[in-house]
């Protein structure tokens, strides 16, 4: 199998990172914080398809067809992975929470919601550059 390509991933890994570190930085209710907040959501969820995606790429060889891992949902992906013992059982479960939290956005993009994505960030950090370097692991 050949190297899978992670830099674009690592692209939005340090987008998501320099996001939160200027949201941080931001006095709550000012547009800063708003462009940085927004940013951050934005690149919470371009991160969190960008890994699924990956990961896919991943685990096809441990699949008993190209087939069945283009059948995959984005939640089946990460269950095959921690059945292929690439992640924990614990890292499964947040991610299930991150993409919870990813569908809740495509129908409330309030204030509230970004919040509770804001909650996210540090253990979705972490996951993610696990994740990376399971997926840069020959």
């Amino acid at each position: 199998m050949s190297k899978i390509n992670t830099e674009y991933l690592q692209k939005c890994i340090d987008t998501v990172v320099k996001s939160y570190d200027f949201l941080k930085k931001s006095e709550v209710g000012s547009i800063e914080y708003e462009v940085f907040r927004n940013s951050l959501v934005k690149g919470f969820e371009m991160t969190l398809e960008q890994s699924g995606k990956l990961l896919k790429k991943k685990i096809t060889p441990f699949l008993v067809s190209k087939k069945a891992a283009d059948m995959l949902t984005f939640k089946d992906i990460f269950r095959e992975a921690n059945k292929c013992s690439l992640i924990s059982n614990e890292e499964t479960e947040r991610w299930m929470a991150y993409r919870d939290n990813r569908n809740t956005t495509a129908h409330d993009y309030g204030e509230s919601f970004a919040e509770e994505t804001l909650k996210l960030i540090p253990d979705f950090l972490n996951d993610v550059q696990s994740l990376k370097k399971v997926i840069d692991n020959d």
